[in-house]
């Protein structure tokens, strides 16, 4: 079975400026899901799709198989995800002259995933004979008990209810927070359906701290002192 790996990283960046080229720890951020890739051993061809020069200078020094430069209608800021991969694999596989019967995604700004997430997100995809995995981890605020919403009257009420309330937050529903790490298909799936959310979609958990999506300076900084602290630099 032929598996394709994509990461989209667009030039722009509305909260940390130029962050999938960014230094972190001395190394471009994207790189660091670059080299988790190479580490799964799982994949026959790994592609970085950008509209930007410099990204992609820097995904082929660090030995990326293609190269995709995206269409400027697909790299606005209100530019969804799901077309840009769409595009990416559709011109991999005219390029190779070969299907992918699978499609992993990773996200660039998500660098302390491990490469064993990536494989085990593969197995619970083709094992469990699904449309599509997702990523996430467990949230630490629940709708059931502390996520609240302001309604039409402007006054407060929690965003999902029980027949009976919950005293602790322990008692509710478990509920996870999309990590946007890792999304992997079967390659119909992708193509066809308009949404992540499909009938069989899975859930493959990951621990908070390995979660980090890098949005923010905040983000960053954070990110970083856990990296410092699991190099022991």
């Amino acid at each position: 079975m032929k598996r394709l790996c994509t990461i989209c990283a667009r030039g722009g960046s509305e909260g940390v400026k130029g962050k999938n080229i960014r230094l972190l720890l001395g190394k471009p951020l994207i790189v660091y899901s670059i080299e988790q890739a190479k580490q799964a051993g799982i994949f026959a061809a790994l592609a970085v799709s950008s509209d930007n020069e410099e990204i992609l200078a820097v995904a082929q020094s660090a030995g990326v198989d293609y190269l995709i430069r995206r269409p400027a209608e697909l790299a606005q800021n209100i530019s969804p995800k799901l077309p840009v991969i769409r595009h990416c694999v559709q011109t991999v596989e005219q390029l190779a002259n070969q299907r992918y019967e699978t499609i992993v995604d990773l996200d660039a700004t998500s660098p302390l995933r491990d490469a064993e997430d990536i494989v085990k997100v593969v197995a619970m995809l083709e094992n469990k004979h699904v449309a599509n995995v997702i990523t996430g981890a467990p949230a630490r605020r629940s709708p059931y008990f502390n996520l609240v919403e302001v309604n039409a009257r402007g006054t407060v009420q929690l965003s999902k209810s029980l027949p009976v309330a919950v005293a602790r937050r322990q008692d509710s529903p478990q509920c996870y927070d999309m990590n946007a790490s890792i999304y992997a298909w079967r390659h119909d799936a992708l193509l066809e359906s308009p949404t992540v959310f499909n009938d069989d979609t899975l859930l493959y958990v990951m621990p908070e701290e390995r979660s980090i999506d890098i949005d923010s300076e905040s983000d960053f900084d954070f990110v970083e002192y856990i990296m410092t602290k699991r190099n022991n630099i």
